[in-house]
């Protein structure tokens, strides 16, 4: 059995070669093929002898290819930075395993942009906008936060400027950092609502100082209030959502179906806990997709998939998303064998809610209750409004719970 030789992935920074150990040099100089970004292989010296090859576009549909032509000789990957701080040695990782790798990492771009600003690196956040939409940033906001965004191009800084200002956060202070640790190293400075910097070098980190909160206060909390959603009437409101989602007990990293999406709520704000935690929102109505959508990006997480009607729409087996740690059934929830198929493909451990409003829907869940036991418990909320000059307690409709874990 031949063993092949384990693939080189080298850190490199702005600094350039010189700025690589003794060691990373020579894990390049010894490979036949080095593989990287234009910007990454020009970093090269002549007096390497290694085929030089720039990565396709798109790079990671064709990664497997690349790697069964050229791995059988000594390969090598240059990465920017630390490559496995969002970068591709973590892709790397998952597709030849760790034990085939030698990984050289450089100074991360966040060391040093920490470095510059006198932040401290351990508590501050960072946001990769690279390949990701730039509302990933909005959840992480909040009033005197400093947090590190790693830009997609030259273009992102104003790109963030201008959403911050649609969002409220006027008068944050926003610093460029170019080339960090290069020669040709820049600090850009401003304010989302005064920024007016041309786009400068493509290689760069934006450092955020949150300032003037933004109205109504969002935060990672569930129970968002009801004016952040644009809604048709179909929206969980945020006393029930607030205890559901205690109900899923979300993790980082966990996937959660969100069964009668509505307007998305629940799946957003499940993947607003923690930047890893991941939901499919399942709607029939295919007149809520476009209000889910924006809903979901106005509120920070663009990546909440959207797919149909459930079952129907759920994932074959075998799919990255095809066995969820939690399920939320708000809606069709007397739909025939809808509970079992949603039962059926929770992975084991999983929890299980579902929420039901009408006569009938709550004598399933008795039903279902007996069925798997669990908990149940009904909940009804007041709020309270005007009558008159005076204030009164208005109901909103009851409704009953149900949690499930399976074994």
């Amino acid at each position: 059995m031949t063993v092949l030789p384990p693939i080189a992935v080298v850190g490199i920074g702005a600094d350039g070669w010189g700025g690589l150990t003794t060691a990373a040099q020579d894990a390049i100089s010894a490979a036949h093929t080095v593989h990287g970004s234009p910007r990454q292989l020009a970093l090269i010296p002549d007096h390497v002898t290694a085929e030089r090859h720039p990565w396709p576009s798109p790079m990671m549909p064709a990664l497997p290819t690349v790697i069964a032509e050229h791995r059988p000789a000594r390969m090598c990957v240059l990465a920017s930075g630390d490559p496995m701080f969002f970068g591709i040695g973590v892709t790397l990782a998952r597709t030849v395993g760790a034990a085939n790798l030698r990984v050289f990492p450089h100074v991360s771009s966040a060391s040093l942009a920490c470095a510059r600003l006198g932040w401290a690196l351990q508590s501050t956040p960072v946001v990769s906008v690279v390949n990701r939409a730039v509302e990933t940033v909005l959840p992480e906001l909040s009033e005197g936060r400093k947090l590190l965004v790693l830009s997609e191009s030259e273009r992102t800084p104003a790109v963030i400027a201008q959403l911050l200002h649609e969002h409220g956060w006027h008068d944050t202070d926003l610093t460029v950092l170019e080339q960090l640790g290069g020669p040709g190293e820049r600090i850009i400075t401003g304010t989302a609502h005064t920024w007016t910097h041309p786009p400068g070098d493509p290689l760069n980190v934006v450092a955020i100082e949150c300032r003037t909160a933004a109205q109504p206060r969002l935060t990672r909390t569930p129970g968002l209030a009801d004016s952040n959603y644009g809604t048709d009437g179909q929206l969980t409101k945020n006393e029930m959502r607030a205890l559901t989602l205690s109900a899923l007990a979300p993790a980082p990293g966990e996937l959660l179906w969100d069964v009668g999406a509505g307007s998305g709520s629940i799946g957003i704000e499940w993947m607003r806990t923690h930047p890893d935690c991941v939901a499919l929102a399942f709607e029939t109505d295919s007149e809520r997709h476009p209000r889910i959508v924006s809903n979901a990006a106005r509120l920070g997480v663009p990546g909440l998939r959207l797919l149909g009607r459930a079952p129907e729409s759920f994932p074959q087996q075998g799919d990255n998303h095809s066995s969820p740690d939690a399920i939320m059934v708000g809606g069709a929830v007397t739909q025939p064998g809808l509970l079992d198929a949603c039962w059926q493909r929770l992975t084991p451990g999983g929890r299980m809610v579902v929420n039901a409003v009408t006569a009938e829907s709550e004598a399933l869940l008795l039903s279902w209750h007996q069925k798997h036991g669990g908990d149940l418990r009904k909940l009804q909320v007041y709020r309270a409004g005007a009558l008159g000059g005076f204030t009164a307690w208005r109901p909103h409709l009851p409704a009953v719970q149900w949690k499930g874990t399976k074994a």
